[in-house]
């Protein structure tokens, strides 16, 4: 369910931006532009969103916020890892590959989660501080959206512009 949602909701915020006449309010939830970051951005919204939602049927496991914490964080390193390995093996790659690149992060990412439920294997010592780094990883997503690095992970390769 969970990739699902996030597939679907991954796919509408990639359009969102540009659907909305570029308004500014939903420019740091949705892909400004085809930068790998505003990717990223596109798989890092849905799954919060769809953790907490999941956090109120998983309030008696003491590990959620860092099996989530976890998952997240791998599916928003993924997606940099397999693009730039790609593109420096085989060069520019199609829109295709782009976009299997955010479905694949998120098929890993929920396989992830769902063997560290089953198998109990992801100690907790702290939910309010994996619930902290959550919050902080949506901060830089927000403030890069509007103050943006001008590093390679934030431009867009077709523009060659960087955030909005």
């Amino acid at each position: 369910m969970g990739f699902a949602v996030t597939s679907l909701a991954g796919t509408l915020l990639h359009f969102l931006y540009d659907w909305l006449n570029k308004a500014k309010w939903i420019a740091p939830f949705s892909g400004v532009n085809e930068s790998t970051w505003e990717h990223m951005k596109l798989l890092f919204w849905p799954m919060l969103l769809y953790a907490t939602v999941q956090s109120f049927f998983f309030e008696d496991r003491s590990d959620f916020w860092c099996v989530k914490l976890k998952g997240i964080l791998l599916g928003l390193a993924l997606i940099p890892v397999i693009f730039y390995t790609y593109n420096g093996v085989i060069g520019k790659s199609p829109d295709w590959i782009n976009i299997a690149i955010f479905f694949i992060s998120a098929a890993i990412v929920y396989i992830y989660e769902t063997k560290r439920f089953q198998k109990g294997t992801c100690p907790c010592k702290n939910q309010k501080l994996a619930i902290g780094v959550l919050f902080g990883v949506a901060a830089l997503f927000v403030v890069f959206t509007f103050k943006t690095p001008e590093i390679g992970i934030f431009k867009d390769p077709i523009t060659g512009t960087y955030g909005i």
